[in-house]
C-alpha cells in the first residue's frame, strides 16, 4: 500500500478508538476524521460527494430523512401508543414475551423492508411499551436492532449488501429466500434464547403497572383519527413502492423523501416542529463515517485486504468459504458493509468463476452475504440500523454506549456466524 493509504488507516483507527471510548462526541469525531481525510488527499470532493463506493451514500441519508419525517408525523397521531398498549396487553404485561414479539416482528419485517426503516418504526413503540411497564428500554432496543440485522439477511431487498451481491452474481430473489431464509430463521430463534440470558435482569414484573396497562383501552390513545388514516395510507404506499422499486425504477430514498414530504403537506402540522424530530446528528455522523470509509476504499486499503484473503485460499473452496465468511463478519463490524461488499464483489465473482461458476462456487456469494449482514451486529457502528437506534435512544434519555452495545452484539455475531458454518457445509459440501 502507498504511504497515503497507511496514513488513512492510521486516521481511521484513531477515529474508531475515539468513537469506541466515547472520549469525544461521535459526531465531532466522524466529521473531524472526514475533514482530515479530505485535507490530506485520501479522498476528494468528487469521490466524497458523488461516488457511490468511496463517498457519502446519499440514498441512505435521504432514505433515513424521509422515514424520520414520516415517523415524526405518526408520533403525533397516538398510533405508537395504540400499538404499545395492544402489544403489552397481548403479552399480559410480561416483559420477556414482549421482547419475543419485538424480536420476531422486527426480524420478519426486516426481511421485506430495509432494516433501518424497520427500526425507525419499531423503536418508538418499544420506548412507549417500556415506559408503560416501567422496565429499562435499552435491552429491548438492542434486541430488536440485532433482530433487524439478522432478518435483513433473508432476502435480496432486506439489506443493501444483498442488492449489490444480486446485481453482481445474477442470483434471484427466490434463491436468496430459499438459501438464506432457513439459517436466518434458525438464528432468530437462537437470538430469542440468547436475549433471555443476556437481558435476564431487565425482565422485572410490576403487578401494579401491569394492572394499569391491562385496564387501558387502545382506542383512547388515538389523538387524531384523520391523521392516522392519512399516515397509514402514505406509509402503505411508501412500503409498496419499496417492494416494487425494481419494477418502478425509483430509488427507495426518493420514495421515502416524497412520502415524507407528501405526508407533511397533508398533515397540516408545523413543518419546523416535525423537522425537530429528525435525528440530524445521526445523519451528520453517517456522512462523516461514509467519507472516512470511502477514503479506505479510495486509497486501496479494502481492496488490498480483500485480494490478500482470496489469494490465500485460491483453488480451495471450503477454506475460501470459511475465510470469506469470518473475514466479512470482522470487517463489516468496523467499516460499513456497503462499500466493503461493493469492493469485494468483483473479487468474489472471479473466485466463483475459478471454482466452477454458480453451479459449484455460489457458496462464496452466500458466505459474503451472511458474513457482511451478520457482522453488522458486532459493534455499534457496524450497521446503519445500529447507529439509528443509538441516536433514538440518546434523544429519549436512554443512552447506549459503544461498549454496552458491542458486548452484546459481538456475542450474537459470533453465535450467528458459527451457526452459518455447519449450515453452509451441509447445504453445499
Amino acid at each position: 500500500m502507498s504511504a497515503l493509504a497507511w496514513i488513512a488507516v492510521a486516521i481511521f483507527v484513531v477515529a474508531y478508538v475515539l468513537i469506541a471510548t466515547e472520549k469525544i462526541n461521535r459526531v465531532k469525531v466522524a466529521v473531524g476524521g472526514a475533514a482530515i481525510m479530505l485535507a490530506i488527499g485520501a479522498n476528494d470532493a468528487e469521490h466524497a460527494f458523488f461516488s457511490g463506493e468511496a463517498g457519502i451514500d446519499w440514498n441512505v441519508i435521504f432514505l433515513l430523512m424521509g422515514m424520520m419525517i414520516i415517523v415524526g408525523v405518526l408520533r403525533r397521531t397516538g398510533l405508537f401508543e395504540f400499538v404499545a398498549i395492544w402489544s403489552a396487553k397481548k403479552a399480559r404485561g410480561r416483559p420477556f414475551p414482549i421482547m419475543v414479539i419485538l424480536i420476531l416482528v422486527t426480524g420478519i419485517v426486516s426481511a421485506g423492508l430495509d432494516n433501518v426503516t424497520t427500526v425507525l418504526l419499531v423503536a418508538p413503540v418499544t420506548l412507549l411499551v417500556c415506559e408503560r411497564l416501567d422496565v429499562p428500554p435499552v435491552p429491548f432496543l438492542i434486541a430488536e436492532v440485532l433482530a433487524s440485522n439478522v432478518g435483513g439477511a433473508a432476502t435480496l431487498v432486506g439489506d443493501p449488501p444483498n442488492i449489490i451481491i444480486a446485481s453482481r452474481s445474477g442470483l434471484s430473489f427466490n434463491q436468496f429466500l430459499v438459501t438464506l431464509g432457513p439459517i436466518v430463521a434458525l438464528v432468530l430463534v437462537v437470538l430469542v434464547g440468547v436475549c433471555r440470558i443476556m437481558f435476564r435482569k431487565a425482565f422485572r414484573y410490576d403487578p401494579e403497572r401491569v394492572a394499569q396497562v391491562m385496564s387501558l383501552r387502545e382506542r383512547d390513545a388515538i389523538r387524531d383519527p384523520r391523521l392516522v388514516r392519512i399516515s397509514l395510507g402514505v406509509l402503505a404506499a411508501v412500503l409498496l413502492a419499496f417492494g416494487l422499486h425494481t419494477v418502478l425504477h425509483i430509488e427507495p430514498a426518493v420514495v421515502a423523501l416524497l412520502g415524507g414530504l407528501l405526508l407533511l403537506a397533508l398533515s397540516r402540522l408545523d413543518a419546523e416542529d416535525v423537522a425537530r424530530d429528525v435525528e440530524w446528528p445521526t445523519l451528520v455522523f453517517f456522512a462523516g463515517l461514509f467519507v472516512m470509509v470511502g477514503s479506505l476504499v479510495n486509497t486501496g486499503v479494502i481492496d488490498t485486504i480483500a485480494k490478500a484473503a482470496t489469494e490465500a485460499t485460491a483453488d480451495r473452496l471450503w477454506p475460501a468459504t470459511l475465510l470469506l465468511l469470518w473475514a466479512s463478519a470482522g470487517l463489516s463490524a468496523i467499516v460499513d458493509n456497503i462499500p466493503y461488499v461493493a469492493t469485494m464483489s468483483p473479487i468474489v465473482a472471479d473466485l466463483v468463476e475459478a471454482n466452477g461458476g454458480l453451479d459449484k462456487g455460489q457458496v462464496l456469494w452466500w458466505a459474503l452475504a451472511l458474513g457482511a449482514d451478520f457482522g453488522g451486529n458486532a459493534t455499534a457502528v457496524g450497521a446503519s440500523a445500529n447507529v439509528v437506534v443509538l441516536g433514538i435512544a440518546e434523544r429519549s434519555g436512554h443512552r447506549i454506549s459503544f461498549w454496552e452495545f458491542t458486548r452484546y452484539g459481538l456475542l450474537v455475531t459470533v453465535i450467528s456466524v458459527a451457526l452459518a458454518v455447519p449450515y453452509l457445509w451441509l447445504r453445499f459440501f
